[in-house]
């Protein structure tokens, strides 16, 4: 045998020593935590079900098979545990941010708050948006909100409204177009006019969601996420604000936006982005920060309505009930024409509507995967090794038997009435870990249930919904860190 050919055998014994070596390793290291047997020692079962698009679903259905704890990854787990999601994320935990959050980014000049595993950095970062993003520092924040949500219904009785002759509605587009309108004016004063218009002008919607899938698969598979910060990769596949098409024309706004507000003779603005620039933001933080107001504060809060909605349309009884509580406060002079979001909060049945919707529309469907601290953590007394990525998943939270009841998979706002303080404390705070929690909790909460307490109020005191189609409300739903609904058809009959 040559010396060539007896290199080649060792070699490729090595590589095979070396590939069954590594195999070995990535199971053995969390070895004691079941889940799917792919997962166990490679990345393949993430890369799947993100292919798949079916991230929330397969993620929840491993929470039903396996319990609270759950092993997704050769060094990645799950958990459904309420109490373990608070500790990972509380201000002085010993978690920090994984590797997960870096591929989020739309490229590598845009680190936004959110994708920052800087903790140092993430906190200051936190400590200076939070008057913006709770709308402390933007007094016509509700007014503005209030006036988009009347310029949408006066779209749909304008165009939509069916009378003698059917006029299909496309809930999916009409929920997109209000929120990224609401979140544009209240984040820098003008909106973008998709309710006027009626088109995507820019093909901001279609890119928008198919660079969440992109990074989404980037962050739940770390080795891709590795090719993806490659400079020479990223300088190919990101947008670019010079871009005429997609993300890259909400990149450019944002540059010609922070310049003129960072101008030597630019006055001081009563919106998001003038908060940030008064509490110390640069202007390439600023720049960083708002393509992500934009896509976080309008894909989440649109699938939020429009989830809402279909849970109630498919249910009759819980339609009318919400439907006669609105029409009892307008006459007992409760509810205002607009409404108001301190009115809808003293609306029980609306409680119950709202937080029912959050918890089964699940707008938000993110892993957000921290990092064990390096001496490692017990949870559920198991032990997890000190760098192991802990996601959650979600959609087992919201519906744990345990904390909801043995019908939680129901839509029933019923269950958030007439109960003890304690009981009820325990369902709010556990329905709002939607919104992640503490440390690392959504900024714009405030903003999003503000929304939530106005647009029901309006869209039911004057119309009527029915769904097109019950057997396929919606033509294609897809979801990743959150959802993209495509061709939700109703038709709408105006009530006055």
């Amino acid at each position: 045998m040559s010396i060539y050919l007896l290199s080649l055998r060792v070699l490729g014994g090595l590589f095979l020593i070396y590939t069954v070596g590594s195999y070995i390793h990535a199971w053995y290291r969390l070895r004691h935590i079941k889940g799917p047997f792919l997962a166990s020692f490679s990345y393949f079962w993430m890369l799947y079900i993100s292919m798949k698009h079916n991230q929330s679903d397969s993620c929840g259905d491993l929470a039903n098979k396996y319990g609270n704890l759950v092993r997704i990854g050769p060094s990645d787990v799950l958990t459904t545990d309420p109490s373990v999601i608070r500790r990972m994320n509380a201000a002085r935990s010993r978690y920090g941010k994984s590797n997960w959050y870096k591929p989020l980014r739309f490229s590598s000049d845009y680190a936004f708050m959110f994708s920052l595993t800087d903790l140092g950095v993430h906190d200051r970062l936190k400590a200076q948006t939070s008057h913006g993003y709770a709308g402390k520092e933007v007094p016509t924040i509700e007014q503005d909100v209030s006036e988009q949500i009347q310029i949408l219904v006066e779209l749909i009785r304008r165009k939509y409204t069916s009378t003698k002759e059917f006029v299909p509605a496309d809930l999916a587009l009409l929920s997109q177009y209000f929120t990224l309108d609401a979140i544009s004016k209240i984040s820098f004063g003008e909106a973008f006019g998709y309710l006027k218009t009626e088109r995507d002008t820019y093909g901001y919607m279609q890119t928008g969601d198919d660079i969440i899938f992109a990074n989404s698969l980037a962050a739940n598979v770390p080795w891709l996420g590795k090719i993806l910060g490659i400079s020479a990769v990223n300088n190919v596949v990101a947008p670019r604000s010079t871009d005429k098409q997609g993300m890259g024309v909400i990149l450019g706004l944002a540059e010609d936006l922070v310049a003129r507000r960072f101008a030597p003779d630019a006055k001081d603005e009563m919106d998001m982005l003038g908060s940030f620039k008064r509490h110390g933001l640069t202007a390439g933080e600023c720049r960083a920060e708002i393509p992500f107001q934009i896509l976080a504060g309008s894909d989440t809060t649109a699938r939020a309505i429009r989830g809402t909605l279909l849970y109630l349309m498919s249910s009759p009884r819980d339609y009318r009930a919400l439907q006669k509580e609105i029409d009892d406060g307008i006459s007992q002079g409760i509810v205002s024409n607009p409404a108001q979001a301190c009115e809808g909060r003293n609306l029980p049945y609306l409680q119950g509507v709202i937080y029912e919707g959050l918890r089964l529309s699940l707008p938000a469907t993110v892993l957000a995967m921290k990092e064990a601290p390096p001496e490692g953590d017990y949870i559920d007394d198991q032990f997890i090794p000190g760098g192991t990525r802990i996601g959650v998943a979600i959609k087992g939270v919201m519906r744990s038997t345990s904390i909801f009841g043995a019908d939680a998979g129901l839509f029933r706002p019923e269950r958030w009435l007439n109960l003890d303080p304690a009981q009820r404390r325990n369902m709010v705070d556990t329905a709002e870990l939607i919104f992640g929690y503490g440390r690392f909790g959504c900024s714009g909460k405030p903003v999003a249930l503000m929304e939530l307490n106005m647009i029901f109020i309006e869209l039911l005191r004057n119309f009527d919904f029915q769904i097109v189609n019950p057997q396929k409300p919606i033509e294609k739903s897809i979801n990743a860190q959150t959802w993209v609904d495509k061709g939700m058809w109703v038709k709408i009959t105006d009530r006055h």
